[in-house]
């Protein structure tokens, strides 16, 4: 691959990332201080960055607790920061989404919570609802995780199954006043998706719960299936008055990360077509949906002629039925990859902006003219690779891995494709 075109497109993805940093988006949506305490609380990949924003900037008295992702943590002073496990929950989640609730139960109406909600904190904030336990709660995140659900279908049924998500985090808190910070990595960006909405009403419903688990054949736990059908006590609605002195303000989308990254884009002289944010979808099937894309760009210069580079968000998924390690966006990759048949002129970056695809500590990975040739000369059947589910294993061997770190933001996933003039 050529050494320019990598670069150009690392670029890309590192200004998308850049564009939604805690340190930059945070401070100028943060509220005036209250006459009484200030209590900071929040879950997700981003949240110990966000948490450091606001401490940087808050003028008066703070406190408080937020769980992030093992590694993701960053130094605070006067805020608490809990490590957990992601995407599968651990009983430190458990414990800190516990504290949590105690510190905001019990305040008062000159009081304020400060919510800082990125992505991952649905999986971060566990709390079983009575009756269920953690190891309940993570037997249905790993069923649901191997079985291609949206992540809209995820956090429906992890509302459900929690003592804190889907509003009842700032329900507890009430009559304090919530001023809910949000990263979104979620398509729509709806609040009520982000993290499993700890702040915000919930339209959705036991039955609903219930409906995913069977549409994907989950039918264990047992106990998470009688909770599900007892419904005894629903998520917070819309209009809900313990809700009523919640503000929730979204600082950073997958849009503006996409519009950052045309913006650098035409700065060096190439054009972008932005495809959307919220693409979802089987990774693969998204693959080939881009490659024929990919293909018009080049035999036709339709919709836009080259040099010019196809950008896309949103957050597809992976139905695990081999024996790979996933990621949607190497997945997404490989299929590309097979669909182009080695067509020159073509390179693609594709990688989770939180520096994390699927449960590996890779980012993603690019794609190059002869991906697929470099691979057959050492041995590797691509196609074979992809129908086990082993992307992140074909990138390894190619030495394309996107390796960034944890990003300390999360804006879902980025897909670049460049087309060129000339190879």
């Amino acid at each position: 691959m050529s050494e320019v075109h990598r670069a150009f497109l690392r670029r890309l993805f590192e200004g998308a990332v850049a564009a939604a940093d805690p340190l930059e988006v945070v401070p100028p949506h943060l509220p005036a201080p209250p006459r009484g305490r200030t209590v900071v609380v929040g879950a997700g990949k981003a949240s110990a960055k966000m948490a450091k924003a606001v401490e940087a900037h808050w003028p008066g008295p703070l406190e408080g607790l937020v769980v992030t992702r093992y590694g993701h943590a960053v130094s605070c002073r006067r805020i608490e920061i809990v490590e957990a496990a992601h995407p599968v929950p651990d009983a430190a989640g458990l414990d800190a989404a516990r504290r949590m609730l105690d510190l905001v139960s019990g305040l008062g109406e000159e009081d304020l919570v400060i919510a800082l909600i990125s992505g991952g904190g649905s999986a971060l904030l566990t709390l079983p609802a009575e009756g269920l336990t953690l190891a309940d709660k993570q037997a249905v995140n790993r069923a649901l995780l191997r079985s291609g659900a949206t992540i809209l279908e995820m956090n429906c049924v992890r509302k459900h199954l929690s003592a804190i998500k889907g509003g009842r985090l700032a329900a507890a808190a009430w009559p304090a006043r919530t001023h809910a910070l949000l990263i979104s990595d979620v398509p729509g960006d709806d609040p009520a998706v982000i993290a499993s909405g700890p702040t915000v009403a919930d339209p959705t419903t036991f039955a609903d719960a219930l409906a995913i688990l069977e549409k994907y054949g989950i039918r264990e736990p047992a106990a998470v299936i009688r909770h599900l059908r007892a419904a005894r006590e629903e998520t917070p609605k819309p209009g809900d008055p313990r809700l009523s002195r919640t503000e929730n303000v979204i600082v950073a989308r997958p849009q503006q990360s996409l519009e950052a990254a045309a913006a650098r884009a035409r700065g060096e002289g190439v054009t972008p077509l932005l495809l959307g944010d919220a693409i979802e979808g089987e990774a693969r099937e998204v693959g080939r949906v881009m490659a024929g894309i990919a293909w018009s760009v080049r035999r036709h210069g339709h919709p836009l002629p080259p040099p010019c580079v196809l950008l896309s968000g949103g957050e597809t998924t992976v139905t695990l039925r081999g024996r790979g390690r996933g990621g949607r966006n190497v997945e997404f990759l490989l299929s590309l990859a097979i669909a182009l048949e080695g067509a020159g002129r073509v390179w693609a970056v594709a990688g989770d902006t939180d520096g994390v695809d699927g449960a590996e500590e890779v980012a993603g990975g690019f794609v190059t003219p002869d991906s697929l040739a470099r691979a057959a000369a050492i041995g590797i059947d691509a196609r074979a690779r992809l129908a086990d589910n082993d992307a992140h294993g074909f990138f390894e061997a190619l030495g394309d891995q996107l390796v960034t770190g944890p990003t300390l933001t999360n804006v879902n996933d980025f897909r670049a494709i460049l087309i060129t003039a000339t190879d």
